[in-house]
Order: C-alpha cells, then sequence, then structure tokens
C-alpha cells in the first residue's frame, strides 16, 4: 500500500513551521494514542505510528528537505527505528503531562541547533553561470555577554534544590487507568539542574538573542528550480552546548524571455525569411554567452531543429555541459508590393503552381491528386 502524504497526515500545509508541524503532531498524537482507544486500540495504533513517522521527517529539516524534493523515496530506510524518535517521545511526555513511564530519563545533554530555510530568487542566466549573493538571515545566536550561559557576568549558576541538579523529579498521577507514577522535567529549573539567580541582562538569562546576519553565498553554475544548497553551522545556535544548525537555501529560477530550459539543455525558436529556408543561408544563432553563425541549407522546413553541442547549461557537479537546441520558423510576408507580388506569381508558375485567377486552382490541383 502507498504511503500518505506526510503532510497530509498530520493535516498542514507544505509551508507550514516548525511550530504548526508541532502543534498538529501533539493533537493528534493524543488522539490515537493506543492507551486512550482501548475500544479500538489496533486501529489507533496503526494511526498513532503513521502521525508519529511523518512528524518524526517534518519536525527534521534535513529529511523534510529530502522528502520535499524527493518524496518517500528520499527518507525511505530513515524513520521508523527508536533511534529517531527521541524528541517524539519527549512530546509524547508532554502530551500527556509526564507520560506513562516510570522509567528515569538521563539529563538532557547538548542538542544540535534548528535549521534556517531560506528561499532565493536567481534570475534565469544567475542560475546557469552561478553568482555570488548576500542574503540576510535572522537566527538565534549565543549571548556575546555572557558567551551562551545566561549568567550575569562575575556571577554563577548554583545547583538547583529542587532537583538536586538532576534535571528531573518524580510525580504521581491518578488517571482513568489507575495510578502511573512518572519521571519529568523539574519546573524549577527547567531540566537543567542549575538556578540562574542573578541573570545577564542582555539576554535576560536565555543565554540566546536572535541577530539579523549577512552572508555571503556562492552560487554554482547549472543550479536549477528545488536546487538546495546547505551552509553547515549557519542554521540556530545549539542547546547546552550542541553544535549550532544549517543554513538551507531553496533555489527558485525566473524564466527567460525566450530561452526554455530541460534539464542541462536549452531551447528556443529562432525566426528566418522565406527566401533564407528556400535557398539556404547562414544566420546568427543567438546563445546562452555569444552569438553563434550557424549554416542553414537549401530548403529547410519550418520547425526544423538544430543543435549546437556543449552550448547548453553546465553540469552543477563541475563535469561536462548540455547541448542547445533551436527550431526555426519561416515566417511569411504579410504586406507585398506589386513587384513582389509579379516575382512570385512568375515564381508559382516556374513551379508548376497554378494561382487563383487561373482556371484551375491549387485546391483542385490537390483533389485532382487523389482522383
Amino acid at each position: 500500500m502507498a504511503k500518505k502524504d506526510y503532510y497530509e497526515v498530520l493535516n498542514v500545509s507544505k509551508d507550514a513551521t516548525d511550530a504548526d508541524i508541532k502543534k498538529a503532531y501533539r493533537k493528534l498524537a493524543k488522539k490515537y494514542h493506543p492507551d486512550l482507544n482501548q475500544g479500538n486500540k489496533e486501529e489507533a495504533e496503526q494511526k498513532f505510528k503513521e502521525v508519529s513517522e511523518a512528524y518524526e521527517v517534518l519536525s527534521d529539516q534535513e529529511k523534510r528537505a529530502r522528502y520535499d524534493r524527493f518524496g518517500h523515496s528520499g527518507v525511505d530506510g530513515q524513520t521508523g527505528g527508536f533511534d529517531g524518535f527521541g524528541d517524539i517521545f519527549d512530546d509524547i511526555f508532554d502530551i500527556f503531562g509526564g507520560g506513562f513511564s516510570t522509567s528515569s530519563r538521563k539529563k538532557p545533554g547538548p542538542r544540535k541547533g534548528p535549521d534556517i530555510r531560506y528561499d532565493l530568487n536567481l534570475e534565469f542566466k544567475e542560475a546557469v553561470f552561478g553568482v555570488e549573493k548576500e542574503i540576510q538571515i535572522r537566527k538565534v545566536e549565543d549571548c556575546s555577554t555572557c558567551s551562551g550561559s545566561g549568567v550575569k557576568p562575575g556571577s554563577s549558576k548554583s545547583t538547583c534544590s529542587q532537583c538536586n541538579g538532576t534535571g528531573e523529579v518524580r510525580y504521581s498521577q491518578n488517571t482513568p487507568f489507575g495510578q502511573f507514577v512518572r519521571v519529568g522535567t523539574c519546573d524549577a529549573c527547567n531540566g537543567t539542574g542549575e538556578i540562574i539567580k542573578d541573570k545577564c541582562t542582555t539576554c535576560d538569562g536565555t543565554g540566546k538573542v536572535r541577530k539579523s546576519n549577512k552572508i555571503k553565498v556562492k552560487i554554482p553554475a547549472g543550479v536549477n528550480n528545488g536546487s538546495i544548497i546547505s551552509l553547515k553551522g549557519e542554521g540556530h545556535a545549539g542547546e547546552r552546548g550542541g553544535p549550532p544548525g544549517d543554513l538551507y537555501i531553496y533555489i527558485r529560477v525566473k524564466p527567460h524571455e525566450f530561452f526554455r530550459r530541460e534539464g542541462n539543455d536549452i531551447y528556443c525558436d529562432i525566426p528566418i525569411t522565406f527566401t533564407q529556408a528556400a535557398l539556404g543561408a547562414e544566420i546568427e544563432v543567438p546563445t546562452l554567452k555569444e552569438t553563434v553563425k550557424h549554416h542553414i541549407p537549401a530548403g529547410t522546413q519550418t520547425g526544423t531543429q538544430f543543435k549546437l553541442k556543449n552550448k547548453g547549461v553546465p553540469n552543477v557537479r563541475g563535469y561536462g555541459q548540455g547541448d542547445f537546441y533551436f527550431k526555426v520558423e519561416v515566417k511569411v510576408p504579410k504586406k507585398l508590393n506589386e513587384k513582389q507580388k509579379e516575382l512570385l506569381k512568375e515564381f508559382a508558375k516556374e513551379s508548376g503552381e497554378y494561382l487563383k485567377d487561373e482556371k484551375k486552382g491549387l485546391f483542385d490541383k490537390f483533389k485532382d491528386a487523389f482522383n
């Protein structure tokens, strides 16, 4: 059975924020949790599994990027294991006020910061030849005043007296299914095990500040719609000493006035005159970089396509280049002077054609060919 679209499973749009995705997941996970659906447990377990799998992919910027580009094939084999469900289990604990487990959880360790997505619009030729762009992003960074500690300079943190520095406390909870003893995050220190008495005035004790940064990005030649450029470490700051997230730049390319791109090949239409098509001619073809002369043989028909090898788009990986294809369109003159008309009539007679003012017209001659 084909897998459902992850966005449809969570009932969110494809441009949903991380907060939207988490909110939708929490709502559905609570709705379909097997412990709350004893009368229809098998179906609830299946729904819960679908919701959890969708959240695991869409809550991870890297996996979400692969899924947006390649669909399920981009993340197959990357879901379903317990190693990827740490955040999901944490959310389940929150949903049910701490969860139903009686086992102890480890004190939170370093965590990588969230990734950032940036949509960049490029002109057609910028995508073809590459360009350097300066972009501006807003991201969360460690506070420079307190070096991310949240403590006022000259002061220090103290051990939380409520959890004795473990970051977690045990709770008893009465539910419709009986009493459950659980281990939850200490609300006094938010799981850090430490208390800040004198907070840094710059970040108000959070250790983080939001700043606007300008970054110069080199766009390689050959990118196209849907190309993704990743910059490691340019995302939001990590938690508890963890590394920063990454920046993912999604490329959007504006269409060209008359060039069309298919992969690394370029296509366009070139108008030629009736005389050039009949007698043959050397014409000038505007390619991406330069104007190239090309010979059109005598008797060329409208719609004939020609190929210029290696005049297309460079391969984004740095090897090879596409081709340039142009199709000729024979343009029939709309206005003729008397002399031109007479010359064409003379040409028609020499060609054995019948004209309107003669006894047998061209249509009659056409019918005769089939009788």
